[in-house]
């Protein structure tokens, strides 16, 4: 089923102040949804938490507290664009010592472009993932 285009509600009255909120149309909506960028940056910080070589996200943001703390501290650790219906996200992680950076990147990769995609819809067109530190610790 094909997707309308995404409307951006930059500053919409019905989201907290200075998040980006960008709406979904479809055939089969009965109304209208918005998705903010801390959603989806939030979504992509578990995604990669998920990935096994993955310590955390930025500062030492695991999956449990991605999970419990949300977007405003996540936003320093994925950066998330929209233009022309195109997403991409840029992703800060630390990774496990022992894990192969090329191979740990290359999975989150992936699995941060087919969360985005099942749970939001929308087409992922790049992930880049930054390694700004290595862990001593496992997740």
């Amino acid at each position: 089923m094909p997707q309308k285009p995404i409307k951006n509600t930059r500053g919409a009255k019905n989201t907290r102040a200075a998040k980006n909120a960008y709406t979904i149309f479809d055939e089969q909506t009965v109304g209208t949804v918005q998705i903010t960028d801390d959603v989806i940056a939030t979504i992509a910080a578990i995604a990669a938490t998920d990935v096994e070589g993955v310590a955390s996200v930025g500062g030492g943001i695991t999956r449990e507290k991605a999970a419990k703390i949300g977007g405003r501290a996540i936003a320093k650790a994925v950066k998330v664009e929209i233009l022309d219906n195109i997403l991409k996200v840029r992703i800060i992680i630390t990774v496990t010592y022992g894990s192969s950076i090329p191979e740990t990147t290359r999975k989150v990769q992936k699995k941060v472009k087919s969360t985005l995609e099942t749970m939001t819809g929308l087409t992922v067109e790049e992930v880049r993932v930054s390694v700004a530190d290595v862990a001593l610790h496992t997740k």
